[in-house]
């Protein structure tokens, strides 16, 4: 009947992999399948052959060079926040074979109850309300092990609803964007303790939270010892750490160097990926055989072959 190419704008060029599958673009291959066309992975190579190019990019700092709007129907929030798929689209069961992606990855719920300057989800999907149920989200029955790309999960009026949808199918699940330990409740942190979480690998106990600003501190620390005293062990705590918005390099090694004394396991995000000092911290901090054994600065002098003076200053 005809062709269809998916470009994964976030995806390896080779592999057409990334961290995780593009759901809508999954979305977007079953209604095409249904209607009876070939869907496939985008070549540039076959540009001209296609009947329809669908692209979609998340990431800011993604190539969009190979980008043609007037050739491809393109979204994503980092191409147009307001752009949503059509209804009779978004309803479509997600054709995993696209990525050959043996798990379910989908959205219980919607927005967000905050308006971090450094996040656009408020701008684009507006305050937290219920979307799916898990069982509509775990349509890969193959696999008990269901991703979540809710946001602010806890900020669901539903979050109650969704727990025990997870214990009563016996499901592991992964709270793939973090959960806000700032405002977690004791009932939320036993709740949370209640369902075999799991990292986004489905390799390690382990759930995420973040520390994005810096003055929080007092309430992450009430916060951890929230969840600690509903049973999860600081190991099993990963803490996203966004650098480069509003924190100094200083900031940034104190906060990560804290959670690790404490236990916990950091995981750099940078702001801007094109500032050298920043990709260099990300890197020390999330190759984690360099981290346990190496100061920054003794990484920042073996990477360069010299002292990075954006932060010599730290160190002297």
């Amino acid at each position: 009947m005809g062709r269809i190419a998916i470009y994964d704008v976030d995806a390896d060029d080779k592999t057409h992999k990334s961290e995780l599958p593009n759901l809508a673009l999954m979305r977007v291959s079953a209604f095409y399948k249904k209607l009876g066309f070939t869907v496939e992975h985008y070549s540039p190579l076959h540009r001209d052959y296609y009947d329809k190019v669908f692209a979609s990019t998340i990431f800011s700092f993604s190539d969009k060079s190979q980008l043609d709007p007037e050739q491809m129907e393109i979204g994503g929030s980092a191409w147009d926040l307001h752009k949503n798929l059509p209804p009779e689209v978004e309803a479509c069961r997600p054709d995993y074979s696209l990525y050959r992606y043996p798990h379910s990855i989908g959205f219980a719920m919607r927005g967000c109850r905050f308006r971090c300057k450094f996040c656009d989800v408020p701008e684009k999907e507006g305050r937290p309300k219920a979307s799916n149920t898990i069982g509509e989200i775990w349509t890969n029955r193959d696999s008990n092990f269901v991703v979540l790309l809710d946001n602010d999960f806890f900020g669901n009026p539903l979050w109650r609803e969704r727990i025990a949808e997870v214990r009563r199918l016996g499901l592991d699940v992964n709270f793939s964007q973090g959960l806000n330990i700032r405002i977690i409740t004791d009932e939320q942190s036993q709740a949370l303790a209640s369902v075999p979480f799991w990292n986004l690998h489905h390799t390690k106990r382990q759930v995420h939270f973040a520390w994005d600003r810096f003055q929080d501190e007092k309430a992450i620390d009430a916060g951890i010892e929230r969840v600690k005293a509903a049973g999860i062990k600081p190991y099993q705590m990963a803490f996203y750490v966004l650098i480069g918005f509003d924190t100094t390099p200083e900031q940034d090694l104190y906060r990560v160097t804290k959670l690790k004394d404490l236990g916990c396991d950091p995981y750099v995000m940078s702001y801007d990926d094109t500032d050298p000092y920043q990709g260099r911290f990300e890197r020390w901090v999330n190759h984690k055989a360099t981290f346990y054994s190496t100061s920054f600065e003794n990484y920042r002098v073996g990477v360069r072959g010299k002292r990075d003076k954006s932060t010599a200053w730290m160190f002297g």
